[in-house]
Parts: C-alpha cells; structure tokens; sequence
C-alpha cells in the first residue's frame, strides 16, 4: 500500500515537472566532476554538473542520490558555479523502480537548446566514515575508511564524470580498484597523486538511476586514510536563550554531551605517557586536549563548568561589541581544556554559558510595534556533528504575538510556558528540536513577539507589592499581642 502512495506521489509530482521517464532527452551532462573531501565525523561533497539543454524551455534538473547516500546527507545546496543565490530543491522521494532518491533543482532561466551552464551541489554527509581498526593503543595513529559509490548516478547520458577523494594527509593507507567498468574507461580506472585519489575518467555513462545500470555497473569503493583530528559527535545539545528586556541582553546556555568516535583505547590510559607526548607537541589526532569555539563579540559573564563543578583551564578573548549595522565579521575565541583528556569511546559532559547585549542582536520594529530578535542555532565545535539538538527560545513575560522564523527545517517546533524568579505568570518559550546538525548549520532563529507597556510594569510592581506585603505583616505582628497574662 506504502508502495502505491509512493508512486502516486511521483505520477503527481511528473505532472509538474519534466516526466521523469523522459528525463533522459530533456538534458545532456558533458561532465560531472565530484570532490569529496575526506573528514571525521563530516564530509563534504561538491558535485559540478555541465548540463546542455537538448529541448526548448527547460527550467528543471533532475539528480539523483543512491539511497544510501541521501541517508547519510544532512546539509545539501545547489547553485550555479559563480553565483551565490542557492536554487530551489524539490524533493521527488525515494523511487523503488530506479533505486536512488529523485531531487528536482528549479534553475533560475530557462535554457535553449544547447544551452551550457554549471550546475554545483554541495552537501555535507555525516556518519559516513568509521575508525580502523576500531582499537589503537595510546601512541597509535588514527585511521578512517570511507565508502561511497563508484558511478555518480543521473538519469541524463554522461559524456564523462570523475570523482576525486581528498584527503588532509598524503598517508593514504589503501583503496579499492574497480571491476567490470572497461566500457567506460579508456586509460587507467583509478589514480593516486599525493593525497588525492581520483576514478575516473569515465565516458559514455549511459543514464544510471534505474535499477539495471546500479546492477550491473555500480560497486562500492572505499578509502583507508589517516586522520589527524580528534572525530568528535555531539550527542545531545540543550540550548537556553532567554531575553531579559531589563537587563538588555540575552543569555546562552548550552549544556553539551560531548563524544569522541574514533577509535576506542586498547589498554590502560597512561598520563606519563601523555604528558610525554603533550610536552614534546606530539599528541596523538585520536586525544582531545582542547577545545577552540568562537563566541559572539561582547560576550559578558562566560563561565564553563562540568559535573564535578567549575573548570577554570579555559582563557577567552573578547572582541568589542559591533553594531548590527557593521559589515566587519568579529567574534570573541573561547579556548577550553576539559578537565581530563578526550580518548576514543570517552564523553565529556559540561555546560557553557554567556551574555551578550541585546542591541547586538535585538531590534524594534516601529510600524508594527514588535520587537525581532536574533538567536544562533548553536555554537559550533570545530569538525563535529551535532546528533541531536533542542533549542529553546525564552521570550519576556507577558510576550505575546509569537512569530519564529528557523533557519532551516526543523523536526518539531512548539510553544509553552516557563516560569523563572519573580514570574507571575510565566514566559512564552519556543523549543525548536533538530537532527544531525553540522558546520553549514550555523544560521539564526528570528523571533518576533509584542510586549505591552503595562507588561513591563508588570515585574517592579510584583516586587513592590510583594515588599509592601512583607512590611504590612511585620507591622501588623508587632502589633498582636500574643501572651496569656497580661500586665
């Protein structure tokens, strides 16, 4: 039943766009040429498409992704090569028949025939690479494998296509050598050259997203590389950003479960043997020792603490405050020491927190009379992906007129109430929940809301009247006379 939804959705969707059986004829790919850069816990794909139209008016490219690979990609943009406006990316779904997943990128001009342009898709895949081996004593280097695909899939005939693996280090350990691909090669099926590997070039791929091209011609490769950083995942971050309009600013909580997937240790720890390491600057990529992350410019108040209470191995440099308007790009440096070094299969739990000024990231909207205001997603730690994230966002008391703009799709989204000191009856608070968060995942949530001026009033005259109170029945039990017998 599941199955005849899904093809009554694509029957649907072909109405609109180019009829997928017929994608074929509408476009031709001169060359396709894929760079993957190998990573950690990320990695990031860009895949140059050089279309030609073969028909009048074609306004819709189609690309198609192996299941497998959509899987694993959270983050994904397409634009034409030299112009920075990304184009719209209509997801077709999952196609049973063709087995790869069917996107409909919208261009911004219809083209002729024989029409050129390129067309860039970038994307970042997380989870795709694994250490091995798995375990490594203290001294040893890390080593990764990635597998992906051989062929990259178009339902459009390729006159050549290549993909290139690049990896941070020359020390690549091994890779795979295709089999059965002699229709498409002419010289060599794969290449080595430094730290890069390139398959390819292959020609005259005939279209590939259908079943009988993926079983006849598609094959796996893999690259076994060395990796010289630490392969973090956050497992879990919980953000608190709460807007205080008397104190003028806004505060950020995060609380942070961090993870280091590479491999797990083989033996017992040694700390002479680390600081060995650590003093002659020969650390081994697989420990985490420090952490850098880059703050908002103007942070106040910053303190950094884990279970075991305050960690004071952290230094910070603070920029100045820059004004909304200003077209410089400043931001504080945060550099933190957890309280014990980071191995494969160890987690760190801790919680960081900051002020910065409203005015940075606050404004007022005279004609509609809201006040807007600006949240970062999180605070991103270098070469990790964030598995899951829950952002709340705690407006003042007595907000009203919710508005929120994510930056990106979210899993959930809903609005409650939380009650703080000297709350009377609670703050309006959005809590945004996201999935498999990465470096291109560092956009803001706009937020929007109205507070009567009778609201603002609302917090000194609790205060007052809760003072006066207090006075009230000190002065009325000074009054009472309590004892038995009197005078």
């Amino acid at each position: 039943m599941l199955r005849c939804w899904r093809l009554l959705y694509l029957f649907l969707a072909s109405s609109f766009y180019p009829s997928l059986s017929l994608a074929g004829p509408s476009f031709e790919n001169t060359a396709i040429v894929r760079t993957v850069d190998l990573g950690g816990s990320l990695v990031h794909v860009s895949t140059t498409y050089a279309i030609k139209a073969l028909e009048h008016d074609q306004t819709v490219y189609h690309i198609a992704l192996s299941n497998a690979e959509k899987e694993r990609t959270s983050w994904i943009q397409a634009k034409i090569k030299g112009q920075a406006k990304p184009l719209a990316i209509t997801d077709l779904g999952e196609d049973d028949t063709s087995a790869s997943y069917l996107m409909a990128v919208t261009l911004s001009k219809s083209l002729s025939v024989n029409a050129t342009l390129n067309l860039v898709l970038e994307s970042v895949q997380t989870h795709a690479t694994r250490p091995h081996p798995d375990r490594v004593s203290q001294a040893e280097a890390q080593l990764l494998k990635y597998e992906a695909d051989l062929l990259i899939l178009s339902p459009y005939n390729t006159l050549v296509q290549r993909t290139k693996f690049k990896s941070s280090s020359p020390n690549i350990i091994s890779y795979s050598t295709p089999e059965g691909v002699e229709p498409f090669v002419r010289d060599s099926p794969v290449t080595k050259s430094g730290a890069s590997v390139t398959y390819g070039p292959y020609h005259n791929v005939q279209p590939s997203a259908n079943a009988k091209f993926v079983s006849k011609y598609q094959q796996p490769v893999s690259i076994h590389y060395n990796f010289e950083h630490p392969v973090l995942e956050v497992k879990r971050l919980e953000r608190s950003a709460e807007i205080s309009h008397w104190g003028a600013n806004l505060n950020i909580e995060d609380k942070i479960h961090l993870y280091n997937a590479g491999p797990t240790l083989k033996g017992h720890f040694s700390r002479l043997e680390y600081q060995s390491q650590n003093f002659f600057g020969r650390l081994s990529p697989h420990i985490l020792s420090r952490l850098i992350l880059h703050l908002p410019s103007g942070v106040t108040n910053t303190y950094f603490y884990d279970l075991n209470g305050n960690v004071s191995t952290s230094n910070l440099r603070v920029a100045p405050s820059m004004p909304k308007t200003s077209k410089i790009n400043q931001f504080s440096v945060l550099e933190m020491r957890p309280r014990y070094p980071l191995l494969g299969g160890w987690n760190y739990s801790f919680t960081l927190g900051f002020d910065t000024p409203l005015q940075d990231s606050g404004s007022w909207d005279a004609t509609n009379g809201r006040y807007i205001v600006a949240v970062p997603v999180l605070t991103h730690i270098p070469g990790s992906v964030v598995d899951e994230a829950i952002v709340k966002v705690i407006m003042p008391e007595g907000a009203t007129d919710l508005e929120f703009i994510s930056p990106f799709p979210a899993l959930s989204s809903s609005v409650s109430t939380q009650t703080s000191y000297l709350d009377t009856i609670g703050r309006p608070t959005v809590t945004f929940t996201y999935k498999d968060l990465t470096d291109r995942h560092t956009g803001v949530i706009y937020v929007s809301y109205k507070v009567p001026l009778t609201t603002h009033l609302q917090k000194p005259l609790a205060v007052g009247v809760a003072f006066f109170s207090l006075f009230m029945l000190g002065f009325a039990a000074k009054r009472v006379d309590l004892r038995l017998h009197k005078k």
